[in-house]
């Protein structure tokens, strides 16, 4: 049913979006992915966004233990209606005296849960942090498998929970002497090489068909004024035939 609704859908938009659409598709991952810890800066947490989106890196885990997840629309120019947002939080508004909180640096449930299901899913979790050594975006090990790279908050960067978590460290080699670089640009820097690396390997990077499927529904659904309603009529008409 899938891909009729797919056709049906794509009957709603512009031959020039849907070929967009398609193109954009071509060049998406999951090989490589992105988790935010407890970030608290609305425009460092859409500029990693923005920078995701940019190379083709489909997906961010967010944790939210403290710290809402804040986008500012005007960093993020719309970038995050073409990701998959996965957050892991207490399921309500944090708000109040919780919101912008520093986070304790022990960690908490959420980093957790987080690390286990992309454990689960097949990624190696890479910890980002300038005080651990570890490899650089030039030498990272990419034939190993997928992996989940961990960036931290703005100050502190990623947490005991989350360090004591990870199979691997990355770091930025720096030559000033400010301590780090701040946490769009090292998500950028990173993500860009190794984006760039992976398309000059012979690594099977790209989302396969039924993921890209799964993703331009998502995408027309988001694009189609009245499309829910558009949809729930197919499905009617479409279940009646059976």
């Amino acid at each position: 049913m899938t891909a009729d609704l797919i056709d049906h859908l794509s009957g709603f938009v512009s031959e020039n979006r849907l070929a967009g659409f398609q193109r954009v598709l071509g060049e998406r991952t999951r090989y490589i992915t992105v988790l935010l810890e407890d970030i608290y800066q609305a425009q460092n947490a859409s500029a990693v966004l923005r920078t995701c989106e940019c190379v083709g890196v489909q997906d961010v885990h967010i944790v939210e233990e403290q710290n809402e997840y804040e986008i500012n629309p005007d960093v993020s120019v719309g970038s995050n209606l073409w990701l998959g947002l996965h957050h892991y939080n207490s399921g309500v508004p944090l708000g109040g005296e919780l919101h912008n909180r520093k986070p304790d640096r022990k960690g908490g449930v959420h980093i957790t849960r987080a690390i286990n299901a992309l454990k689960e899913q097949g990624y190696r979790i890479v910890a980002t942090s300038p005080h651990k050594e570890g490899q650089t975006p030039e030498n990272f090990d990419l034939e190993k498998g997928k992996a989940a790279f961990m960036f931290g908050t703005e100050l502190e960067g990623l947490t005991d929970q989350a360090l004591g978590m990870a199979d691997e460290f990355i770091q930025i080699p720096m030559v000033g002497f400010t301590e780090s670089y701040n946490i769009s640009v090292s998500a950028a820097v990173i993500m860009y090489t190794l984006r760039k690396r992976l398309e000059q390997s012979s690594i099977k990077w790209k989302i396969d068909e039924e993921e890209q499927d799964c993703i331009l529904l998502d995408w027309l659904r988001g694009s189609i004024k009245m499309g829910q309603q558009i949809e729930n009529k197919f499905r009617k008409e479409y279940e009646s035939t059976f």
